[in-house]
This record gives C-alpha cells, sequence and structure tokens, in this order.
C-alpha cells in the first residue's frame, strides 16, 4: 500500500502543484490510516508495500471504524474531517488508476460539527490601530506597521504577502498581483493611502537594508518568514481589548467581513480572498450586532416612535 501513497503524493505534488504543507498533512492522514490497518485491526502487513494488504479489500465499515478510533484518540472533529478527505482523494486517485473499481470512502461520513463563526475585528477597532502611528521611524516599526495595514488592506494570506516581491507591486496601476494556493494569480487593488505607506517603507528598507527581491524583509535582508508575522501581527493588534485571536488570518477575516458589511458583492469578496467557491466566502456574511440593529431600524414597525431598538 505505502508504494501506492507514494504515487499519490507524487501525483499531488507534480501534476496537482499542491503545497509543501498539504502534502504533508495527506501523507499524515494516510499514515495514520495504514496504522490503524496493521495495529488496531491486524489487516494484514500493511506497511509491506500491498504484498500483504490488499486494498480492494477495504471496505466503507473499516473506513468508518479508522474514523471513530480517531474520535476515541482525541482528535478534533475538524482535523477527522480533513483526514478523511485525504483518504477520499487517495480512493479517487486509486479508481482514476484502475486498482480499485469503487471509492469506499465514498460515502463515508465525517462527525458531525459546527463550523464556527471566523474571528473578526469591528471598524472602528480596526482604525484606531491603523491610524496609530508607527512606534518609531526605524525600518522595523514602519515595516510592521504596514503589514497589518496591507493584510487588512487587501485581504491577502500571511504566505501570500510572505511571498510578495517588488515586481508584484504596480504603483501606476494601483494593484498588487499575488500568487495564492496552488500557484493562482490574481490581482488586488489599492487605496492611495497604501500606496503611500509602501513608498515611504520602500524608502527606508533600500536605504537602510538595500534593494531586494522579496518586498518584505528581515534587517539582514532576508525573506519574512511565518511566525514572524504572526509574532508581529498579535504585537500590533495587543491594543485591541476583548479579541479572541490575534493573527495573520483575522485580518483576512476582518477584510472579508468589512467588505460585505459595506456592500460588496459576494462573488467580488470571493475573486479578492481568491476563493475556488463561494461556499467559501459565505462564511463572511455573518454581521455584527451594530449591523443587525442597523436592518431592525429599516423596519417599518422600528420607525415609530419608542421603537427603536438596542437604544
Amino acid at each position: 500500500m505505502n508504494s501506492w501513497i507514494g504515487r499519490f503524493l507524487d501525483y499531488l505534488k507534480y501534476e496537482r502543484n499542491y503545497s509543501v504543507n498539504t502534502i504533508a498533512f495527506y501523507r499524515q492522514s494516510l499514515r495514520n490510516f495504514v496504522d490503524y490497518l496493521e495495529w488496531e485491526i491486524g489487516f494484514g502487513a500493511a506497511s509491506g508495500e500491498g504484498q500483504d494488504l490488499d486494498i480492494r479489500h477495504i471496505d466503507a465499515d473499516i473506513i468508518r471504524g479508522w474514523i471513530i478510533s480517531l474520535m476515541e484518540r482525541g482528535y478534533k472533529r475538524g482535523s477527522v474531517h480533513g483526514m478523511l478527505s485525504s483518504l477520499k482523494s487517495f480512493f479517487k486517485f486509486l479508481r482514476k488508476e484502475g486498482v480499485v473499481s469503487a471509492n469506499p470512502a465514498a460515502l463515508v461520513k465525517g462527525p458531525k460539527c459546527e463550523k464556527p463563526l471566523p474571528y473578526f475585528i469591528k471598524d472602528a477597532d480596526m482604525e484606531r490601530v491603523l491610524d496609530e502611528e508607527p512606534t518609531g521611524n526605524d525600518f522595523k516599526s514602519i515595516r510592521n506597521h504596514l503589514i497589518v495595514e496591507m493584510l487588512y488592506d487587501t485581504g491577502m494570506r500571511r504566505a501570500e504577502l510572505i511571498g510578495l516581491q517588488d515586481a508584484d507591486v504596480d504603483f501606476a496601476l494601483e494593484q498588487i498581483r499575488v500568487v495564492g494556493k496552488r500557484d493562482k494569480q490574481r490581482l488586488i487593488p489599492f487605496t492611495e493611502s497604501l500606496k503611500d505607506l509602501m513608498y515611504a517603507y520602500l524608502q527606508v528598507r533600500n536605504q537602510e537594508v538595500g534593494k531586494t527581491e522579496y518586498f518584505f524583509v528581515r534587517p539582514n535582508g532576508e525573506q519574512l518568514y511565518p511566525q514572524l508575522v504572526y509574532s508581529i501581527v498579535r504585537k500590533q493588534l495587543s491594543g485591541i481589548p476583548m479579541l479572541g485571536k490575534r493573527s495573520p488570518h483575522v485580518l483576512r477575516h476582518s477584510f472579508a467581513t468589512s467588505m460585505l458589511n459595506n456592500g460588496a458583492e459576494l462573488n467580488a469578496v470571493k475573486e479578492l480572498l481568491g476563493h475556488g467557491s463561494l461556499a467559501s466566502t459565505s462564511v463572511y456574511t455573518h454581521t455584527t450586532f451594530e449591523e443587525l440593529k442597523k436592518v431592525y431600524h429599516a423596519h417599518p414597525r422600528a420607525q415609530k416612535e419608542g421603537g427603536k431598538y438596542g437604544n
């Protein structure tokens, strides 16, 4: 079985162009399934390159047993769903290769779970953070302030910001070319105010660090790394009280929520975020309590004297 897993992972890497992290998750998920087959139900020598384990003998009941074992071992429901999805993709590949005639995981459902609404920052709180001047005029202070501004103003992912290069920023057309998941490219427009901040940053960067390939860099000229961006954002957002989570992705959530709450079309936000489907974007259609009050005030009954809600 391991030989087919190896071929499947190569297929994801070279033909589907999946990211390193995604392929690592698939590998871990399938390794977990093989361990379950071998150690928990004694289903042949699962690690024997398929010699003692006939993949065609795996059925839906075996897969359901694996799902139950994951839950019993304390795996979160979201992780279980992801691992099941990996297995489904693997059997879909095996069917494409003619190894199996049907996908035994196709009709297996993961554990029910309520998807929590994404954390987001209210517009007023975000404005206060962005209106504050950088703590200093040095390179790092100006860079860190711009990182938060750009993540919030464009909705780009942390990895997309890290990979941003000077050549991707078109100041004349006021747009940024972003390379997203699976190397998909999209264009994101930016405002005059963000342009001014970028110009100011580049001036300091070029003076103190020198011209570089990547837009955002460390003082030594090297590219940023994920944990550094996370730490920068967390520190910059530390002044917002009662914020349950402070991360680059929260700024992406906040961008999408603000866009939708202020009248942007769902499909337009989908394109700006680089989502493959509207289903991924629709999670941001939640509204704040203040937005709900605005809707209520628009109702004819709320226009009557004493009918104001929440005042």
